[in-house]
């Protein structure tokens, strides 16, 4: 009994009835039009009585007026409106487009002809039979004066029914509100949401934002970690050996001012991309051709095979990245110099970084091996990493194929 009486009193269903009488409002031009376009074809005298009569064949007649309307006129955002705030119903942004599609057209199209069709009937129906309604509320008292009912109805008992009568009809009208409006609220996601295709296009994008967040926060964590720990050991022996070995102090210090600069170019960078800006106003990605740079900032010992030139771009970037992540990781889980080796075969390139290992090493998060491994894996390589016979041993393989244009 509950869910039969809960349309009447739903503020969801008069909220609904508000959007229907809304678009037999809008209906009402169309209809007037289609009026005068009717009675200029009987040639018959027009009265302000026929302007505002709804025959149906001149409502059917309307129809595709307002058809071409939502085909051509920008009339969404107004529908999208009306539809969350009267309906109720749940309906996803659709995508930004520089111009309407044509699919999206056709759905708006059809939504505002059901709108104002639907909405002209009800807006209709609600102007006659609400002064019906009231007007067999008062039979009791008036009788039927003017002989509507074509039988005689008397003041009395023999009006009794009226009110009766009334509440039905009232009741009729609320429940045909209340079908009509879930009607539209069921039909809105489909014709003013987005569409399948729109739905997998906004999975992609988001899927390549996060992507993109992703790899910047590699690239931050690369760069800034990296510089970060040469700093700190730099210093570290600075400090020792400031007093006895001034010239050692100066080297020191000037790999922490190369690190430091270097991780200001590469957060420049990020910030970059973070901003969209240009890539003319950006700094260029690092490669292998900065390596040395790389090896000098960090004390360690380098012996490169083959030429680093020649790498396709993808993946000397990326190698660059994977080389300062591994001379983080040896300053942080090993002691003493480390020492990296480089070797460009025909099909692949080989780095290795290692180092003694700590008895105690350092307790780090493993962001650092973790995002050595995304990148590898997105290459198609192999990473080992971890102590070995009392050495902390990064090894990477990265095999050297793909259309890829070699860095210059």
């Amino acid at each position: 009994m509950r869910r039969i009486l809960a349309p009447l009193t739903s503020p969801a269903t008069y909220l609904g009835w508000t959007c229907l009488i809304l678009g037999g409002a809008l209906a009402t031009p169309y209809v007037m039009v289609g009026t005068v376009l009717a009675e200029l074809l009987r040639l018959r005298e027009m009265t302000a009585y026929t302007l505002v009569s709804m025959d149906p064949a001149v409502l059917a007649g309307a129809l595709p007026l307002i058809a071409l309307t939502g085909l051509f006129l920008p009339v969404r955002a107004l529908e999208l409106t009306a539809a969350r705030g009267l309906l109720g119903a749940r309906i996803d942004s659709p995508p930004d487009r520089p111009a309407r599609t044509w699919a999206e057209r056709r759905r708006t199209a059809a939504w505002f002809t059901l709108h104002l069709g639907i909405g002209a009937v009800l807006a209709g129906a609600t102007l006659a039979l609400v002064p019906f309604v009231i007007w067999l509320s008062l039979l009791p008292l008036l009788g039927d004066r003017i002989g509507f009912l074509g039988f005689t109805v008397t003041a009395g008992w023999s009006g009794a029914w009226g009110p009766a009568a009334a509440l039905a009809t009232l009741a009729l009208l609320v429940y045909a509100a209340a079908g009509a409006g879930t009607l539209l609220a069921r039909l809105a996601p489909a014709l003013l949401g987005p569409t399948p295709a729109d739905r997998l296009a906004a999975l992609e994008e988001r899927a390549r934002l996060l992507a993109t967040r992703n790899r910047l926060a590699r690239e931050l964590h690369d760069s800034v970690g990296h510089a970060l720990s040469v700093v700190t050991i730099q210093a570290g022996a600075a400090g020792r050996v400031l007093d006895r070995d001034p010239e050692a102090a100066r080297t020191a210090l000037t790999a922490i001012e190369e690190s430091a600069r270097s991780a200001l170019e590469d957060l420049d960078h990020v910030l970059g991309l973070l901003r969209e800006e240009e890539s003319g106003d950006r700094a260029p990605a690092r490669t292998l051709a900065d390596l040395p740079e790389l090896v000098r900032s960090t004390g360690a010992a380098a012996e490169i095979t083959g030429d680093l030139s020649a790498l396709p771009a993808l993946v000397s970037r990326e190698a660059y990245r994977i080389v300062q992540e591994a001379l983080t990781n040896a300053l942080r889980h090993g002691s003493g110099p480390a020492r990296l080796v480089a070797a460009v075969h025909d099909d692949r390139l080989e780095l290795e970084v290692r180092n003694r290992a700590r008895q105690r090493p350092e307790r780090t998060g493993r962001r650092g091996v973790a995002g050595m491994r995304e990148r590898v894996t997105l290459l198609g390589g192999r990473l080992d990493a971890g102590a070995v016979d009392g050495e902390w041993r990064v090894t990477v393989r990265l095999p050297l194929r793909g259309g890829q244009e070699p860095v210059r």
